[in-house]
């Protein structure tokens, strides 16, 4: 069957699941929705409607983002916008199918927004709401909107039209328009990716390779695990397109094992792929072959650096190695290859899609696009998000993230995972770009962004993501094996107040060198959160040392605990609520 066939019968199916005259519920389906309880409110729905006799066709979709308020369902009936639905417990649940479901009341107060055609009364339409209006969704488009085990569902929504095209054209012209966009690498070194495919394909080589790295492990990040199990055939579409570009018969996707979903997803559109003549042997009758594979990883977080990466496809232990030669000379079993992140493979779709220019329309001068980011932390809409870069710290914190929780005052926000930096609210009208956040000590990364309040310690921070870098370093290089140990023992020693005055100095020294000699990307970026913890908010850190107290009130070493005479009645309830036992004495007395 031709391509322009099976769009056809995609776009005739998907248009009949949104103009079916019986109802339709889409329930999100993705990590974050099923742990909020998401299989269970599918189960409930589907019970209530047989026990009612409503024929009501259920159908599982990816995350749309608002993780904060999973679980989340969307239902469609006709002559009606779809109603988006959050927050669901069973009993919502019950109650929807039969006042809306069975009847013709939405039920609005517990409806978050409307999408298509018509407005109902007291439902805003749902990408008008303060989350959602800021945002420009490129990467995330189809997230939570269609079945990712559907391919068809793709197909309707413009899927592979990118790939049919590019088969069509010369392999330089493509990776032309893949530099004209200006589409950087989203791992987080941000590398022009058209540069990269070019190097690879100037290349004298039978054999070359190419790997979509999907070994997601910056504690807080989620993005490349939503969009795998939300939208898998854009990064699939991107990756044959590379393939082709770059001159590549074979390739990997490197997925971590801990992601059992986003693999469940990527193996079905795979065998779909296949099925309808976009994966395998002559590509849409273009006469071009490839074959894709998925390698499991065993978790660590060192395997999302390149060369450890390549090293455990091979086999090997995952262990960095120096570079040059770089993999788009010498890579996977010594031969040239492309190593690209799930959203840079994305973007690749988008682009050949929609154009370059529709691409590089949003961004700043030199980071062009939209980034996708995880939003967690004391922030109150905490899920997945997609801005055009340049957007700034504080419309991100503050209009989409609709502020800090608990009504506490803003105090940092740790952008670029582990390898990143505290940026501090005096900052916050940082732009989110590659040089805005080199500027203010942080880089980009994959994109995870942890927001703080003013009662989170920046020193106990500072020794979290470093006891993260130094227990995941590989131990090959002897700066981030040893180095990382001491400056993790100097601040677990200032957080029990045992810190000295020359800690501070010897932090610095050794966060210097260890930047400077480590092998690769890990060690090079472990001492970040140190350098800029210590840069914007060294009175905390001499007031662990030079006062031995902990301004956070958070560091339990540093805090103790005193009846205070003149206040005491001796009620005794503090007796009766300590856990410890530690408060002794008669009643009426001051113990």
């Amino acid at each position: 069957m031709d391509f322009d066939k099976q769009v056809q019968i995609a776009e005739k199916e998907l248009k009949g699941l949104y103009e079916s005259e019986k109802p339709v519920v889409l329930v999100g389906s993705a990590t974050c929705g099923n742990s909020a309880g998401a299989e269970e409110i599918r189960s409930v729905i589907q019970e209530e409607c047989i026990k009612n006799d409503i024929d009501c066709k259920i159908v599982q979709v990816g995350c749309i983002g608002l993780c904060y308020a999973e679980p989340i369902i969307t239902i469609i009936k006709p002559d009606n916008p779809q109603i988006f639905y959050g927050n669901l417990t069973p009993k919502i649940a019950r109650e929807l199918v039969n006042a809306y479901i069975d009847g013709d009341d939405p039920l609005a107060k517990y409806a978050l927004g409307t999408t298509g055609e018509g407005k109902l009364e007291n439902i805003p339409h749902l990408f008008d709401l303060p989350v959602l209006k800021p945002q420009v969704r490129r990467i995330l488009r189809n997230c939570g909107l269609i079945d990712p085990y559907n391919i068809n569902h793709y197909l309707a929504k413009g899927g592979y039209s990118g790939l049919n095209e590019a088969l069509q054209m010369e392999p330089e012209e493509i990776i032309e328009k893949v530099k004209k966009s200006g589409l950087r690498g989203r791992g987080g070194a941000g590398f022009p990716t058209g540069m990269k495919w070019e190097l690879c394909r100037n290349e004298e080589s039978q054999t070359k390779y190419l790997i979509c790295n999907a070994d997601e492990g910056d504690p807080g990040a989620f993005m490349n695990r939503s969009l795998l199990e939300s939208d898998p055939h854009s990064i699939l579409e991107g990756i044959i397109i590379a393939a082709y570009a770059i001159g590549v018969h074979e390739g990997y996707i490197y997925c971590r094992a801990e992601y059992p979903l986003a693999l469940k997803t990527l193996k079905h559109a795979i065998s779909q792929m296949m099925e309808h003549g976009l994966l395998g042997e002559n590509i849409l009758d273009s006469g071009f072959d490839f074959n894709l594979k998925i390698k499991e990883g065993a978790g660590a977080f060192v395997c999302g650096e390149e060369t450890a990466l390549i090293a455990s496809i091979e086999g090997k232990r995952g262990t960095p190695r120096t570079r040059p030669p770089f993999p788009t000379t010498s890579g996977l079993w010594g031969k040239p290859t492309v190593i690209n992140n799930v959203e840079t493979m994305a973007g690749v779709a988008l682009i050949m899609q929609k154009g370059p220019g529709k691409f590089s329309e949003v961004g700043s001068e030199d980071s062009k696009g939209t980034k996708t980011f995880a939003l967690v932390g004391d922030v109150h809409h905490t899920g997945l998000i997609e801005v055009p870069l340049g957007t700034t710290l504080r419309e991100v914190i503050f209009d989409i993230g609709g502020g800090v929780t608990g009504g506490k005052k803003f105090k940092a926000v740790q952008v670029g995972g582990p390898s990143g930096g505290c940026i501090p609210k005096d900052f916050v009208d940082t732009r989110i770009d590659y040089s805005s956040l080199n500027v203010a000590g942080a880089i980009m990364g994959s994109g995870g962004m942890v927001i703080m309040d003013e009662d989170s310690c920046m020193v106990d921070v500072a020794q979290y993501f470093l006891k993260f870098t130094q227990n995941e370093s590989c131990g090959k290089c002897v700066p981030c094996r040893l180095g990382t140990k001491q400056m993790l023992d100097i601040l677990t020693d200032i957080t029990e107040g045992k810190g000295r005055s020359d800690d501070l100095d010897l932090l610095k020294d050794l966060a210097e060198a260890i930047k400077a000699a480590s092998l690769c990307g890990l060690g090079q970026g472990a001492p970040n959160p140190v350098l800029t913890t210590l840069r914007y908010f060294m009175p905390e850190y001499e007031a662990h040392i030079n006062d031995k107290i902990c301004p956070a009130r958070h560091c339990k070493e540093l805090i103790s605990y005193v009846i205070m005479p003149e206040k005491c009645t001796g009620c005794r309830l503090c007796y009766k609520s300590c856990p410890a036992e530690a408060i002794t004495g008669e009643k009426k007395s001051h113990m």
